[in-house]
């Protein structure tokens, strides 16, 4: 298990909520992976009105609700967003966004860490989505925050881990801050290297949403999630720049 604010989870995959192409696929897609949290956009959903039937959806699937804030732009637009999450889903878990660039969705390192000061001083469990920059983290951790939420690469890109040295460079430096691989993962092999690297968890959505097989695509991630935590327990050899026999030959009787 995870713990994450005190919270523990059975599974260390956490999806989001949108681009399925229909409820009853991402109903199915978080049973078969047994996905513990489900990320949820505000400015797309809601207990009343239009967003009903998917609220429903959620409630029934029995997992943590992380709402987030997604297409934020200013410190002033994420921390309003954040407070009306906390009371449409009764959460105080809040995955908080303040996107910098349009193109990149990168987030604005600045007002990201003014937010996050702002939101834990009103109480909220914030789960920043940042990037791998040692400084930022640092700064993050000192606004209150006790998870920290690295991007792999630009949301929806799928292109993996951009930057190992620097994750690794994270990951070394706060030994004991529980972290979660946030946008870019595109396939199981990458969400199975975040764990390799020491990574606690690993939160996608498009990767998933958009396979031609939500469901199935769904219980690989979780797998590979799984797949990747035992390799990274088991303590795996180190890489070598010239081969080694893996047949003892000690011992063997050579014909001459």
């Amino acid at each position: 298990m995870v713990a994450f604010y005190g919270t523990e989870l059975e599974n260390r995959l956490m999806l989001g909520t949108s681009q399925y192409p229909s409820p009853a696929i991402l109903e199915r897609a978080f049973k078969t992976s047994k996905a513990s949290v489900a990320t949820v956009s505000l400015r797309r959903e809601g207990r009343d009105g239009a967003g009903q039937p998917f609220w429903d959806i959620i409630q029934k699937l029995g997992v943590k609700i992380l709402p987030n804030t997604a297409g934020c732009h200013t410190v002033k637009e994420a921390v309003t967003t954040a407070q009306m999450a906390r009371e449409v889903f009764d959460t105080t878990w809040i995955k908080l966004e303040v996107i910098g660039d349009t193109d990149t969705l990168q987030p604005d390192i600045f007002g990201l860490v003014e937010a996050a000061q702002l939101l834990t001083e009103e109480g909220f469990n914030v789960f920043p989505y940042c990037t791998e920059d040692l400084v930022v983290a640092d700064r993050l951790l000192g606004a209150g925050c006790e998870v920290l939420m690295p991007w792999g690469a630009p949301i929806g890109s799928g292109m993996g881990l951009n930057n190992e040295y620097g994750l690794r460079a994270l990951r070394s430096r706060f030994p004991n801050v529980p972290m979660v691989i946030d946008a870019g993962i595109g396939l199981p092999s990458h969400a199975s290297r975040a764990m390799e690297l020491g990574f606690d968890a690993v939160l996608l959505n498009t990767a998933v949403a958009k396979a031609g097989d939500p469901v199935k695509m769904a219980l690989a991630m979780s797998q590979a999630v799984a797949a990747g935590l035992l390799s990274l327990e088991a303590e795996p050899m180190e890489p070598r720049d010239m081969a080694s026999p893996s047949t003892p030959v000690i011992g063997q009787a050579f014909l001459s």
